[in-house]
């Protein structure tokens, strides 16, 4: 028997996921680490198959058979799905009845970059969870190596036939635009697109993890103007945009105006408390009241909850939520679906939406409450410093007797609107937010936050940003 130990890049092992630059940080033998821990968890429970899948970045071919072998190390049977969306690999999971899945992905980051996002069993893998795989690779605490196997399986054409059972926009023919941004979903989102009723056109649609057109992160701005041009040239329905992995959606209206995550949220949120009235609708806490206000005004009860895909998908399960959502334009289904996020099926749900809509898309975005915010604003902090940061501003915030909502940070509200102050789960960063119903709202929420930070000794973060209309 082959003895095992492994040290990490201390700076890889995040809340969510294991990531890191490929070639610095982040190596082959660290992807056969990373299998014969988690393998090791999984077979002490009992389990046998894991589920695994990669995405289109050129080192992922060469990260995936190196944590397949140390699965198949722990004595188990490897499902190998192949290249494809994050989302796909979790329905593999599911579908496959597997104890355990893990997708080779480097999300939205950098072409660089690339790392590992987990289940165990049908429950997200994050946090101290994380942090057990180190040790147990430092200390060599595996179980007794084993001959495992492994075997690849097309999931595709049934994840596929899954989602479109859940069509139900009719025969109306939607003209839409779709930008899977060249990452890991292009293949699905363009299988996806041919069989829908409707005018369809896939930009950027190839693999390549090089992201030859813009960066693969729908939530930036700049990285919406070839989808935005090309929905105002074909006067489309709408245009539906995709993170490098797809689990992350980003909206377009039929104006080419930017649907953000929590007014996409509205939408959704809308249909599906038709069907269940009073439901728990999540969304964290970067996002506007006018959600929260939106999803009880449909007979829905709003619960906001930590940023974290990861802690989402945890509080939904807890709790019997049918959706939620994030402002990163993470989307979770559990009516109909399984719960975890899927941009692809969002997707789906969505044109459903708009094509039983007798308005459009322009219209719904505009009768919504109109609310000015300013992006979410990041800053640097140093990492023994952010919690401790965030905790002097709420000592002293309810000293002064604010109104303050401790969720995730602290979100501070007054008669103008609301400002956020909390600690990033993943980088050295503060981030921040402000939301009011007028200028010189804003301006005010703006000069509290700063006032707060100052006091703290914190420089102000750049607000040279322009503030959304939203």
């Amino acid at each position: 028997m082959t003895a095992f130990n492994h040290r990490f890049d201390t700076t890889t092992l995040r809340e969510y996921d294991i990531r890191g630059i490929v070639g610095k940080t982040l190596h082959p033998a660290d992807a056969f680490a990373i299998g014969r821990c988690f393998g090791s968890i999984v077979a002490r429970g009992g389990g046998k198959t894991v589920a695994v899948g990669r995405d289109g970045r050129l080192s992922s071919p060469e990260l995936e058979p190196a944590l397949v072998a140390g699965l198949s190390a722990c004595g188990l049977e490897v499902l190998r799905v192949g290249t494809g969306p994050t989302p796909m690999l979790y329905y593999a999971t599911y579908a496959l009845a597997a104890d355990g899945g893990v997708m080779v992905t480097g999300s939205h980051n950098p072409p660089d970059y690339n790392g590992f996002k987990m289940m165990l069993g049908k429950k997200p893998f994050f946090g101290s969870q994380i942090q057990e795989i180190g040790r147990m690779a430092a200390s060599g605490d595996v179980v007794a190596e084993a001959a495992g196997s492994d075997r690849h399986v097309d999931i595709a054409e049934d994840y596929l036939a899954r989602m479109l059972r859940d069509y139900d926009g009719g025969e109306r023919k939607l003209r839409v635009v779709w930008d899977p941004g060249n990452g890991s979903g292009a293949e699905i989102v363009k299988a996806l697109a041919a069989r829908l009723p409707g005018e369809h056109t896939v930009i950027n649609g190839t693999i390549d993890g090089t992201f030859p057109a813009h960066h693969p992160d729908p939530t930036v701005a700049k990285n919406l103007e070839q989808i935005i041009a090309e929905v105002r040239a074909r006067k489309a329905d709408l245009g539906i945009a995709f993170d490098g992995d797809a689990d992350r959606i980003g909206v377009v209206d039929d104006e080419g105006h930017i649907l953000f995550g929590d007014q996409l949220l509205v939408v959704l949120a809308r249909d599906v408390l038709k069907a269940k009235p009073g439901g728990i609708i999540i969304a964290d806490v970067k996002a506007s009241q006018v959600l929260f206000d939106e999803v009880a005004k449909a007979g829905g009860t709003p619960l906001m909850w930590k940023t974290g895909h990861s802690l989402i998908k945890a509080k939904m399960a807890e709790t019997g939520s049918p959706l939620a959502g994030e402002m990163s334009g993470h989307i979770f289904f559990a009516d109909k679906w399984y719960g975890f996020d899927d941009a692809p099926y969002s997707a789906l749900r969505l044109l459903g939406i708009v094509a039983r809509m007798t308005e459009k898309l322009s219209d719904v975005r505009r009768a919504m409450p109109q609310v000015i915010n300013t992006p979410e604003l990041r800053f640097d902090c140093a990492e023994d410093r952010k919690f401790q940061v965030v905790a002097e501003v709420k000592d002293r915030l309810s000293a002064e007797g604010a109104k303050v909502q401790d969720v995730d940070g602290v979100r501070v509200l007054t008669e103008d609107g609301w400002w956020l102050l909390r600690a990033s789960n993943t980088q050295a960063v503060l981030v921040a937010r402000c939301e009011a119903t007028s200028e010189a709202g804003l301006d005010r929420l703006k000069a509290s936050l700063v006032r707060q930070l100052t006091a703290s000794g914190l420089a102000a973060p750049d607000f040279s940003g322009e503030n959304a209309g939203h």
